[in-house]
């Protein structure tokens, strides 16, 4: 029972962080200044690709498709490849998020002073731990 509630939060959430990238994609503005890592809150030398914005939002849906197939509300048989791998690989991935790249993103970032690490250090390293948390304990009860 636990393994579906935590499975249908990473389903929720991913769907929603990948709709915020839809958005982006599609012109929005909200939120913008604060998810880009900048070095002293200048966005107009920070271009971010349409390409790249679609990517993320396509992965994120499917990692969120992939924990609603986990839930089992949903009958779609996955590669060997995800179910060995994948379920491991998606929790980690945000936990190396969460730690970060020692400069912009991440818990041990050095340039604290932006709107993107004040936001970053307020909710997108934490949620990206408790995306990794729930991903390795989805993995580990049974």
């Amino acid at each position: 029972m636990i393994t579906l509630i935590f499975s249908l939060i990473l389903f929720f959430t991913f769907t929603l962080l990948g709709s915020f990238h839809i958005y982006w994609l599609l012109g929005g503005t909200w939120g913008v200044k604060k998810v880009i890592p900048t070095k002293n809150n200048q966005l107009k030398s920070v271009a971010i690709p349409k390409f790249a914005t679609v990517i993320v939002a396509a992965v994120l849906i499917l990692f969120g498709f992939v924990y609603l197939v986990k839930t089992e509300l949903i009958n779609i048989e996955l590669p060997n490849i995800v179910i060995e791998y994948g379920y491991w690989f998606i929790p980690c991935i945000f936990i190396i998020r969460a730690i970060g790249e020692f400069n912009y993103v991440g818990f041990f970032k050095k340039i604290k002073g932006t709107e993107f690490a004040k936001a970053d250090s307020k909710i997108f390293s934490p949620l990206c731990l408790g995306i990794g948390i729930l991903g390795i304990l989805i993995q580990t009860i049974k």
